[in-house]
Formats: C-alpha cells, sequence, structure tokens
C-alpha cells in the first residue's frame, strides 16, 4: 500500500524522545518486534498524531499539544476510555489499546490506538470527487449518516454509561467555553460577549442525551480511497461525552459551507460542501430530524454555539502560536479567521434561523 500523503518527517518541535519511548511501547504492546520507524501526521491543529511502525504492525499515537493545555482539553484517558469501548457498539470507532499518564516516558500523556487506512477530506475535495455531484451528494449523506448513527449507539453497551454528565451540559459547556475564552483571548471582542449573553439567556431544554464526538466534522474523519463515500474511521475522541446530540449538530453546520456563503465564513471554517452535489444546511438538518426523530425547531441556537465554541477552539491554538509555543504557520491567519466567526454567530442569532 502507498505510504499515507498526510505522513511527513516529525517536526523540529514535535520530536519524541524515542530512547524511553521505544522500551515503554515493546513492554505494553503486541507485536511491537524489530525496527521502530515513527513519522508524524501532518493534519490536525492540535493534538499531535504519529505513525509507529514495526515490522508486522502499525499504530497511531497521541498526545497534547505543545505548551500549557486547557483544564479538561485534550484529554488522552478520556479519548482511550472511549475507544477501548466505542468500538464495540460504533464501527467508525478505532479501538485503543493503551494508555501512559507518566510524563517521563515523552513529556506529556499519551495513548495509542488501532491504525485504520484511508484519507482526510481538508479543504478540498479529492480529483475522485470534483464534477462528480453523484458521489458529493453521496459523501455528505455519509457524514450525516455517521452522526445520527453515533447519537444511536447504546453507551451502556460501550461501557460508557457514566461518561460526563449529562444533566445541565449545555449550560456547563457554555460556561466553560466562554471561561477557556477569556484565559486565551489577545484582545476584547465586544461582540463575542453579546454573543454569549444571548446564548445564556436562551438556553434549549435537551430532548434526549446521547454519546457526542464534540468536534464532529468532516476532516476528523478517513474515508476510502476507493468510495469517497464510505466512512473508515471518526478521529479525534479526546472530549467525546454524554449530553444533548443537537451540539454535536450544530457544531457541524458551523462547517456545512453552502454556495452563495460569505467567502469570509468559508474561509474562516468550512468543510468542501459547497461543490456542486452536496446537499444545503436545510436538507441536512431534515435528513438529521428524520433519522434521530428529534425536533430541531431551536436548531440554530445550537448553530450559533457551535460558531462561538470553534471561535473559542481557533483562539486556544492562536494565543500559542502569539506566545511562541508553537512555530506552525498554519495559524497565523487564525486571527481574522476568529473575527469572522464572532460576526457570523451575531448574524445568525439576529436572523433567528438557519441561514
Amino acid at each position: 500500500m502507498a505510504d499515507d500523503p498526510e505522513l511527513i518527517d516529525i517536526r523540529a518541535d514535535e520530536q519524541l524522545d524515542q530512547t524511553r519511548l521505544e522500551p515503554y511501547l515493546r513492554a505494553h504492546l503486541p507485536k511491537a518486534e524489530g525496527e521502530l520507524r515513527v513519522r508524524q501526521f501532518g493534519g490536525g491543529h492540535a493534538n499531535l498524531t504519529y505513525l509507529l511502525r514495526f515490522a508486522t504492525v502499525s499504530y497511531v499515537l497521541r498526545r497534547p499539544p505543545l505548551g500549557p493545555v486547557a483544564p479538561s482539553s485534550h484529554d488522552m484517558a478520556r479519548e482511550h476510555r472511549v475507544l477501548a469501548g466505542l468500538s464495540k457498539v460504533y464501527k467508525l470507532a478505532p479501538k485503543s489499546y493503551m494508555l501512559c499518564e507518566d510524563p517521563a516516558v515523552i513529556g506529556a500523556p499519551f495513548h495509542v490506538m488501532e491504525r485504520r487506512h484511508g484519507f482526510v477530506i481538508r479543504g478540498e475535495l479529492p480529483p475522485a470527487c470534483l464534477g462528480d455531484s453523484d458521489l458529493c451528494r453521496r459523501v455528505g449523506w455519509m457524514i450525516v449518516d455517521a452522526l445520527a448513527a453515533l447519537h444511536g449507539a447504546d453507551p451502556t453497551a460501550a461501557g460508557l454509561g457514566d461518561l460526563g454528565h449529562p444533566e445541565g451540559f449545555a449550560e456547563r459547556q457554555l460556561k466553560g467555553w466562554a471561561g477557556r475564552w477569556d484565559v486565551a483571548k489577545h484582545a476584547d471582542l465586544p461582540r463575542m460577549q453579546e454573543v454569549v449573553d444571548w446564548l445564556s439567556r436562551n438556553l434549549p431544554a435537551p430532548q434526549s442525551v446521547a454519546l457526542l464526538h464534540n468536534d464532529y466534522k468532516l476532516d476528523n474523519m478517513l474515508v476510502s480511497r476507493v468510495d469517497p463515500a464510505t466512512a473508515v474511521a471518526v478521529l479525534d475522541w479526546d472530549m467525546c461525552t454524554r449530553g444533548d446530540p443537537l451540539m454535536d449538530l450544530g457544531y457541524l453546520l458551523n462547517f456545512w459551507g453552502e454556495a452563495g456563503d460569505d467567502p469570509a465564513w468559508l474561509e474562516a471554517a468550512a468543510m468542501p460542501t459547497w461543490q456542486d452535489g452536496f446537499a444545503n444546511r436545510a436538507e441536512v438538518i431534515e435528513r438529521y430530524a428524520r433519522t434521530t426523530g428529534l425536533d430541531l425547531d431551536h436548531i440554530h441556537w445550537y448553530h450559533a454555539f457551535g460558531i462561538f465554541k470553534i471561535a473559542v477552539v481557533l483562539q486556544q491554538i492562536y494565543i500559542r502560536y502569539l506566545r511562541g509555543q508553537t512555530q506552525d504557520q498554519r495559524f497565523a491567519v487564525f486571527g481574522r479567521r476568529i473575527a469572522t466567526l464572532i460576526e457570523k454567530a451575531a448574524e445568525i442569532i439576529a436572523r433567528g434561523t438557519v441561514p
């Protein structure tokens, strides 16, 4: 099989201490025999992901980003627990094999999980999809249906029936992300406070409790190289919990770009769903509602919250860049994107509906 195009030589400031790591892996992983070769997956913006290649088997190592991280974020112990159990009931969850919480090994907690083979669709469609509106339609429905399937999975059967605290989930999320904004912000942006105040005044009552991914979007999925409309895995589970499933859908809608959207919206955060063939946001909402049976009359609150949340996520990354804790130049434009997202949330609030 050809090497994954996302694999790169490990960035200079993101090296692993293999003198400590290698013997630890050999003592704790099956089939960890022969030469160990380590490369880095170059995609993603926060947690660092590496390929561990032994003689007959490959694994994936996940660790938090460099520098200080917000409390409860980038939680490798949570991700390990989730993936050790969820793979039993949700076929798109890779299995996690081991967790190391000893910082003496590589300087941070990490876990090691199953490697699955596929590719990630990021800001642009792969050549196979270009001009194929039927394929694009199927890719879009795959994204929605995989989310609905996750929300239909049984937490108890996965050993996750006690994960998180669903009661008051949306209110805690709002307070938590607002607090993270206050810690990470590099400047005062008055409209952000307007958004937070409106979200607080209009908190919806949850209809159900489900397992949530909490960062669900297309570039956190692996898709088949043979058929991009077939999902291979959902990735990045470090924020998984139980709560109101519409929080996941609202977050996804923020990335669901449409033809005719403000170009600044598409630059700030968008999947390539504005291409011909993809469903629009109204169709996404209708399909999810039909599949799950949930009432989506207040989905604009969840959409606005999702935009607010991704603005805070980007701010947490951007402040690390501004402080010199990462030299990744992809983050240099995040200040502009954050401002755009805040204006987008304010506009959706003013409209009172998903545009």
